[in-house]
């Protein structure tokens, strides 16, 4: 293992931003695994930001990566820019660094996932945000695995 790699060492906290719900999944220590956390209501003045830095504080979380919905063709839309804005708000309000990560289907593929356990739509509505976040977490994990080996 290289020094960059050693740096990197710790949880990771994935974030999938919504209007109304933030979706967290979170890493095991040494960055392989994802485990869905917490889905957190947004509110209007970012009171959820308090409870995200003690998350960070309690899982001594190393890096934020928060999704990025791009369109199908990879141009930014409203959500995507809304999804940079909230990055940019976390980098200024927590003392880890903030990426975000191309999460294009992934809220799509939780739905797919969802229906196929055949669970109601209520619970699907619990748990939807939960499992995008370990999604793009899982993602965003694989990508570093990749990138490692080379």
């Amino acid at each position: 293992m290289n020094a960059g790699e050693m740096m990197t060492l710790g949880r990771i906290l994935a974030l999938d931003i919504g209007d109304k719900n933030i979706g967290a999944a979170i890493s095991d220590a040494l960055g392989i695994t994802a485990q869905g956390l917490d889905v957190l209501r947004r509110g209007p003045k970012g009171e959820e930001l308090s409870r995200l830095g003690e998350i960070v504080e309690e899982y001594g979380v190393a890096e934020i990566v928060v999704g990025l919905p791009l369109n199908m063709d990879g141009s930014e839309g409203p959500r995507a820019r809304d999804a940079r804005a909230y990055a940019r708000r976390l980098s200024r309000a927590l003392a880890v660094p903030v990426r975000t990560w191309d999460e294009r289907l992934t809220t799509a593929e939780a739905r797919r996932t969802l229906l196929d356990a055949d669970l109601s739509r209520a619970k699907r509505k619990k748990v939807i945000d939960k499992l995008a976040a370990v999604l793009i977490l899982e993602s965003y994990l694989q990508s570093r695995g990749r990138h490692a080996e080379n």
